[in-house]
């Protein structure tokens, strides 16, 4: 009877592409916001520090009309290496409060030499004016978090007459500094805030647009399932009336013989490739039997079973089939499915050996788990192929010309199966040497 309970929708496979969506989607989010964030911050930092050095360089400018009288000042000549002005010096200082607003002012001769001082700061280092600065009139420096701007000063500073000295005023970047560590916190704060909404968003994004691509799978799958089954029906009764028809064989001519064999032959692919289909759609529907019903199973009886049904297919091709049981191991799992999955895996490696090869199955354990090896010296597989080998229906060009007859559903099923059971398949394999693929499903504890 045909089942028609709706397989679900979300299943491993869909997971693991949300999440790559949704972290390719955070990635991108992130690296526009951090981009963002430091250009807003580099251009905060350069206005603050730009009005900072406008506003000293008018400090400057005012202070460069007293360099004539500090130097002419006898006090300033006679105590080397310069003199701390006083608040209530006898020059005309319009800086009174320089004390206050964590400020200083130096005053330096033609040849670069201090002066006077005036302010609570003493930048150390001497005077940095290069040949560009001083055509330029203007020099401005960072020194721990002092800033210095110095600047040249003549006789007629219209016409750059004479020169007389430099002046150099500094200021503490504290305050510059505190508002730009606000502006970092305030920025990580609103990162952290942005990233969860971003997340929350990104996570609503991904499930709408991945539900079209949900709901055509899910009726691909459903397809799937229905045509297996409904295929099921009509090919029975082919095989059937061909075999009927083959066994009154002296109703034909002898010529026609052959073509019910070969009718009949298609009608077993077939009806092999439908059945695989139908499994591989039940599972991915997870209407898999319930894992409450599953028995303890030994494997070496199980693997005994597999190398005694396939070992006439080995006889046939001169293949020896070895079975090696170095240890004994029991799983928990449904008895059929596992026969079904070590006998695909067996006669996977017998069809693509050639003759007078030999096909190994061991069994061990390791980590609490059964790890079971299948091993022939066939044809092997091309590293760049390995990725691919247990996608439905995918096979290898050199695989199809050594065996045309396949499906492509054999290593799928095998790896489903796995899965189902909570193991993983690993293969490792060379090029006309052979291959080797490892089954780990979970002990029975």
């Amino acid at each position: 009877m045909k089942n028609q309970a709706k397989p679900q929708i979300v299943n491993g496979q869909f997971k693991a592409l949300r999440w790559r969506l949704l972290l390719s989607y955070l990635l991108v989010m992130v690296a526009i916001r951090l981009i963002s964030d430091a250009l807003v911050y580099q251009f905060f930092a350069r206005s603050l520090y730009q009005q900072l050095d406008n506003s000293l360089l008018n400090l400057a400018q005012s202070a460069s009309h007293s360099l004539i009288a500090i130097k002419n000042n006898p006090k300033t000549i006679n105590n080397p290496p310069y003199r701390e002005l006083d608040q209530d010096g006898d020059l005309d200082i319009p800086w009174q409060n320089l004390r206050q607003l964590e400020q200083s002012v130096e005053w330096f001769d033609e040849q670069q030499q201090p002066l006077a001082h005036s302010g609570s700061l003493k930048p150390s280092g001497p005077l940095q004016m290069g040949f560009h600065s001083v055509q330029q009139g203007f020099h401005s420096v960072q020194q721990g978090q002092i800033r210095t701007v110095t600047i040249v000063a003549y006789h007629e500073p219209e016409a750059q007459g004479h020169l007389e000295g430099y002046v150099r005023v500094s200021e503490s970047t504290a305050s510059v500094e505190a508002v730009l560590d606000r502006l970092r916190l305030e920025s990580t704060l609103g990162g952290i805030i942005a990233l969860g909404l971003i997340s929350v968003g990104g996570m609503w994004l991904t499930q709408q647009s991945l539900k079209p691509i949900e709901q055509s799978f899910q009726q691909l799958k459903q397809f799937t399932a229905d045509a297996s089954h409904e295929l099921r029906s009509p090919l029975t009764v082919i095989k059937t009336s061909v075999d009927v028809l083959h066994t009154h064989g002296d109703r034909f001519h002898r010529d026609d013989l052959p073509k019910l064999d070969l009718i009949l032959n298609a009608t077993h692919q077939m009806s092999l490739l439908v059945e695989d289909l139908l499994l591989l759609a039940r599972m991915d529907g997870q209407r898999v039997m319930s894992r409450q019903q599953w028995k303890t199973i030994p494997l070496i009886e199980l693997l005994e079973d597999v190398v005694e049904f396939l070992e006439p297919n080995a006889d046939q091709k001169n293949i020896a089939l070895k079975l090696y049981c170095l240890r004994e191991a029991r799983v928990k799992g449904d008895g059929h499915q596992l026969l079904r999955l070590f006998s695909n895996l067996v006669e996977n490696g017998l069809q693509y050996t050639p003759k007078g090869g030999m096909v190994k199955v061991s069994l061990t354990q390791a980590d609490k788990s059964a790890v079971v090896i299948i091993e022939d010296t066939g044809i092997g597989i091309a590293p760049e192929n390995l990725p691919y080998i247990f996608d439905r229906l995918w096979r290898e060009e050199l695989a199809r010309t050594y065996r045309p007859q396949g499906s492509g559903l054999g290593l799928a099923i095998a790896q489903a199966l796995a899965q189902h059971h909570g193991g993983e398949i690993t293969v490792n394999s060379k090029v006309g040497i052979g291959s080797r693929f490892q089954v780990r499903l979970p002990l029975v504890t």
